[in-house]
Order: C-alpha cells, then sequence, then structure tokens
C-alpha cells in the first residue's frame, strides 16, 4: 500500500517539474487539496521532503547518475521523482529509518511505473543505503566540488567567483542550503512587541528577539498563518533582510511615497507602519492578482494609506512625474539571495535570462526616477548579489543621470542593531546582504535627486 503523505509530496513534485512553478505554491495548493486526509505532522513531512528534494536536486542527481545503468534523460518523470525523494531521506532525514525510505519508494514506483520500474527502484537506493555519501564528494576542482556538494548549478557558481573570492563563494552557495528561520515583523498599529510576546508565550510557542527591532524569531512552529494572532493582523511573515530596506528609506509621517513593485506587500506595509498610517503610498504592480495581495495584506495590518494599482512600471505617466518624496523600487530579479526559501529557482533559471531581467531593472529605474522630487531619496533594491542585476545597473544609471548621486548607508537608524547586521554585509555606498543564517541575501542602493 503507498503512503499517502509520499504520494502527496511525488505529486507536488511533478507539478512543479510541469508546471515550471515555485515550489511554495504548489505545495500549499496539494496540502490544500489534501487536508481533509493529512494531519499537522504529515504537512511536515511532505514540506520537508518537497523542499529538500527540490534543493538537493543536483546532488542527488549526480547520485543516481553513478549507480543507474539508464540516463536521466530516459527515466520517466515519476520514477526520477521517486528516486530522488528517497534518495534526500535516506541521505538528509536522520529520523527516518533508511528502510522505510526504501520501501516506500518501491511501492509508489509499483504504483507510478511498472515491475521493472520497482525492481530499479529498489536496487539503486539499496546501493545508496550502503554508500559513504561524504566519500563521493571528495572533488579536486573547486567549481566542480563547489556545485556538486552544495546543489548549486555549476553557471551560478561561476558568475559568483568571478565577482567573489573562492571561501565567499563557497559560503554563499553553502547558506542557500541553510533552512530559513521563520521571522515575524510586530505590527505596532495594531500591538506592541511587549503584548506580542505575553500572547507567543501563552501559545506556548518559543521565540527569540531578532536583528531588528520589529522582529522577532519564532521556532518549532507550523502553519502560522492559521494563528489568530497573525488573522488578527498582530503580525507579518518578512524576513529581516527584507525589512532592512524599508527602514534604510525612512518614510515619515504624511510622505507620498512610491513602491513600485509592491507584491504581495511586506515591504509595502511596514513603510505604512513606520509612517504611522499617515500619508500615501502608490502600490504597484503589474499583475492584477499580485496587487490584491497588497490589498489583502493592508486590511489584514488595519493599514489604509495604501493605494494598490495595477500598473506597469517600466511604461512612463506623464501624472506621476516628479509627485513622490522617496520611491523604493524592489525590483523583479533572479532571486540568487533567496534561494533557500524558493529552491526552485537554481533549476528553472538560466544565465541567458539574466539579459533580459536587468533590461526589466534598468526600464525601471529609468522610467521611475522621473517620478522623484527634487532631494527626494530612491532605494533600488533585489532579492539578488549578481552585480549584473545590481552595481551595473546603478553605475550606468548615475552615468546617465547627472542629477542623481548615491548616498552612502549608515546602519545607525533607529530599530536597527547596527553591530549584528554588519557583520553579515558590504557596505560600499550600497549594502550588500549574502544570505547567511539569519536572513536572506539582498542588494540596496540610495540615491538622492539633487536637481530636475
Amino acid at each position: 500500500m503507498v503512503d499517502k503523505v509520499r504520494e502527496i509530496a511525488l505529486k507536488t513534485l511533478y507539478k512543479i517539474d510541469e508546471e515550471k512553478a515555485y515550489s511554495n505554491l504548489i505545495l500549499d495548493e496539494m496540502i490544500n487539496q489534501n487536508k481533509n486526509k493529512i494531519d499537522e505532522r504529515d504537512v511536515g513531512l511532505i514540506s520537508e521532503i518537497v523542499y529538500g528534494t527540490t534543493n538537493w536536486r543536483l546532488t542527488i542527481d549526480e547520485i543516481i547518475k553513478k549507480y543507474s545503468n539508464i540516463r536521466l534523460k530516459k527515466i520517466s518523470i515519476w520514477i526520477i521523482n521517486i528516486l530522488r525523494m528517497g534518495i534526500y531521506q535516506i541521505i538528509f532525514l536522520d529520523k527516518i529509518p533508511k528502510s522505510a525510505a526504501v520501501n516506500e519508494s518501491v511501492n509508489l514506483a509499483k504504483k507510478y511505473g511498472h515491475k521493472s520500474s520497482s525492481n530499479f527502484v529498489n536496487a539503486i537506493l539499496r546501493k545508496v543505503e550502503k554508500s559513504d555519501y561524504e566519500e563521493f564528494f571528495k572533488i579536486e576542482n573547486d567549481i566542480e566540488r563547489i556545485s556538486k556538494v552544495n546543489s548549486m548549478p555549476i553557471w551560478i557558481v561561476e558568475k559568483l567567483l568571478k565577482e567573489n573570492d573562492l571561501q565567499t563563494t563557497e559560503d554563499i552557495c553553502k547558506n542557500s542550503n541553510i533552512r530559513p528561520q521563520i521571522t515575524i515583523r510586530i505590527n505596532n498599529l495594531k500591538t506592541n512587541k511587549k503584548e506580542i510576546q505575553d500572547k507567543l508565550k501563552e501559545k506556548n510557542i518559543k521565540f527569540k528577539s531578532g536583528i531588528l527591532d520589529d522582529f522577532l524569531v519564532l521556532e518549532k512552529i507550523k502553519n502560522i498563518e492559521e494563528l489568530d494572532l497573525f488573522k488578527q493582523g498582530l503580525f507579518t511573515i518578512q524576513d529581516e533582510g527584507a525589512g532592512l530596506i524599508p527602514l534604510i528609506l525612512q518614510p515619515k509621517e504624511g510622505e507620498i511615497i512610491l513602491d513600485a513593485c509592491s507584491s504581495p506587500g511586506g515591504k509595502t506595509s511596514y513603510m505604512a507602519e513606520l509612517m504611522n498610517n499617515k500619508g500615501e503610498i502608490f502600490a504597484w504592480d503589474i499583475h492584477e492578482h499580485r496587487t490584491k495581495l497588497v490589498e489583502k495584506t493592508a486590511k489584514r495590518l488595519g493599514v489604509n494609506i495604501i493605494k494598490a494599482k495595477t500598473q506597469d512600471a517600466t511604461i512612463y505617466k506623464k501624472e506621476y512625474e516628479e509627485k513622490f518624496d522617496k520611491i523604493l523600487l524592489d525590483v523583479p530579479c533572479l532571486g540568487i539571495g533567496v534561494l533557500k526559501r524558493k529552491p526552485d529557482i537554481k533549476w528553472q533559471r538560466e544565465e541567458k535570462d539574466i539579459e533580459e531581467i536587468a533590461n526589466i531593472q534598468k526600464q525601471i529605474l529609468e522610467t521611475c526616477s522621473k517620478y522623484l522630487k527634487v532631494n527626494g531619496e530612491l532605494i533600488y533594491s533585489t532579492c539578488s548579489i549578481l552585480k549584473e542585476e545590481n552595481e551595473n545597473i546603478i553605475q550606468n544609471f548615475l552615468k546617465k543621470n547627472k542629477n542623481f548621486e548615491i548616498e552612502k548607508i549608515e546602519l545607525n537608524y533607529k530599530k536597527i542593531n547596527e553591530n549584528q547586521f554588519e557583520k553579515y554585509i558590504q557596505n560600499q555606498g550600497y549594502i550588500k546582504l549574502y544570505q547567511n543564517e539569519k536572513t536572506d541575501g539582498f542588494f540596496i542602493a540610495k540615491m538622492i535627486k539633487k536637481s530636475a
């Protein structure tokens, strides 16, 4: 009999491959479809298998290649994912007995393949069960070693090595596999830090202080969006690296601000909270369904100064010229800084995508910069760490727009624990925050408009 948990995980992996969709969206969809058949512990194991198998795919495929006489492309999508799931459980999940991982994988292969498929799966996994995983990846070539040990595509490793030394590159790739922390941002419009801490204690939810004053790190919590505290809008879920960006922009009460790439609304709503819900924030996104996410976030948090609109930020609109006191451009990017949250990015993006996305970034910056008032401030940010999406974009923009200047970012603002953040970043007029055990990776540049 097939184990329902592993079958749901398998179907999720299949949909991720077939639809080329984000793993978190497909996983949520599959869990909601099966919520009457599974309990909370099942949700945890399904999530673990899906994210883990997706994240370690390259490394796992190298192991399959070692023991399989059949080329990967010749193996059916169902069987290859059964193998990947089985190997992930054998190597990376200590709490699951290896024999159980093998047996359940064979059962799945019987249902989603044929007899020879189940024999094939059984033979491969029995070999993996007895193998020395670490010995297999003792590789002399640095690029190949970093790629295979950390499950990182070669092209990303090569890009990182062009911009960083060997140790930094290795750290970035290694840290991309860390399980992300669950961090929440306290909504000071509705509550305060002490009140939230007391409520979490009442629910026996363990927490610790974050790097930023408004943030807490929660430990061992599942289904966080089902908590009444979340539904009441007392907090929102946000990475602290993302939370740093609105703090650096320093929005003030009464200001008119543009967030041109706002969905799903985490940074937008934080700006509104920092403004004490006084002023105006124009929140744009190119897709209507994503604009609705911003509205949903604002409503839950009790924010009413956000004006969400479906708007293409690359298209110039005369009506907005020099309208805004401050502008946040958290532009679309490859997402190399958030791989530990969205591991499927590694397999869905290619090197050729960089030029296309960089052109969009340039267009957004060039267009929206015209909407900034003189002496206004603009932040350009991405959740990526490649120069082609960041430093190069800023340098080219400043060459063409002499009325803009880079403003050196200081971290001595209220609500920022400067000492804790400094050890994670490079600060050279802009900030580059590499993914680490506490935050995702981000690039942040702050510019000021000196004249019309």
